[in-house]
């Protein structure tokens, strides 16, 4: 673990598709699992068609073999509501259900789910750190905690996801984790492990990132990017708050490229991932 800033990095989406899987996991996940060729293309193309994210997940600890397993899709609104729709499968053809369910809403009133990525077959950092997050967040809520396939960044493993509020943390270990989620779900995002925000992309996540650290934690939508200004590699960035948060923080930044590097432990070259560096903050 390198140390490499975290603040920017989190993927864009604001919709999941969850499979429980308790097999192994193939390296491009639910794309290389064997399974009926025509659901699988089903389930795909309706994903790519709603931009969704299409993860493997299993509870942590030991595999359970037997019994249905269940699938759900995620949705993080424009307006900050949740939406969950729940399903169970047997048979291959089951899956199918997860195109009808990433045409509708969904449904209002489920808590979060908390994804640990553990992906050891796409890279093993994820398996080595994001194993024991997983055991320790399960103990704590074993309702709502599932390992989870590649979500992205492996070089900031352990990472955590909490969806659909679409809120990525990375360098986790098992005490930080249990109090970084402690945190979040009593409405308290801290900046010190935060990624990003998935509804955003990555200035706008360094920026709320920097306000935050600024200003203190706030919940998931009491701050909304209201305006965004670029001029080259520089960045302003204006968010708005609830009260009795702050009413209006400009955030500067400036994007360089951090040295060439290996950006995860089974990259085959070196790259040069974007740092945005806080420049300055002001609130009004």
């Amino acid at each position: 673990m390198r140390g490499d800033p975290v603040a920017g990095t989190a993927s864009h989406g604001v919709v999941w598709v969850l499979i429980e899987y308790r097999g192994g996991w193939p390296l491009n996940g639910f794309e290389g699992l064997d399974l009926d060729p025509e659901t699988k293309a089903l389930v795909l193309s309706a994903a790519k068609a709603a931009r969704a994210r299409v993860l493997l997940v299993r509870r942590p600890g030991p595999r359970r073999r037997q019994g249905q397993s269940r699938w759900a899709v995620l949705r993080h609104e424009d307006s900050g509501a949740y939406r969950q729709q729940w399903g169970m499968w047997s048979q291959d053809e089951d899956l199918a259900e997860i195109a009808t369910a990433l045409g509708i809403r969904g449904k209002l009133g489920f808590p979060p789910v908390i994804l640990v990525c553990t992906h050891g077959q796409h890279d093993q950092c994820c398996a080595v750190w994001g194993r024991p997050v997983g055991r320790a967040l399960g103990e704590r809520w074993p309702e709502l905690v599932w390992e989870c396939s590649h979500v992205g960044g492996d070089r900031f493993a352990a990472n955590v996801v909490v969806a659909p509020d679409g809120v990525y943390y990375g360098g986790l270990d098992a005490d930080s984790s249990v109090a970084t989620i402690e945190e979040h779900l009593a409405g308290r995002i801290h900046a010190e492990y935060l990624r990003g925000y998935t509804d955003l992309f990555p200035p706008q996540q360094a920026a709320v990132a920097a306000m935050l650290r600024c200003f203190g934690p706030a919940g998931r939508n009491d701050y909304m990017v209201a305006a965004t200004f670029r001029h080259g590699d520089h960045w302003r960035i204006r968010i708005t708050g609830r009260p009795p948060h702050q009413a209006r923080v400009d955030v500067e930044l400036q994007a360089h490229h951090a040295p060439p590097c290996q950006l995860t432990c089974r990259g085959p070259v070196r790259s040069s991932a974007v740092v945005y560096e806080l420049i300055s903050i002001r609130a009004s």
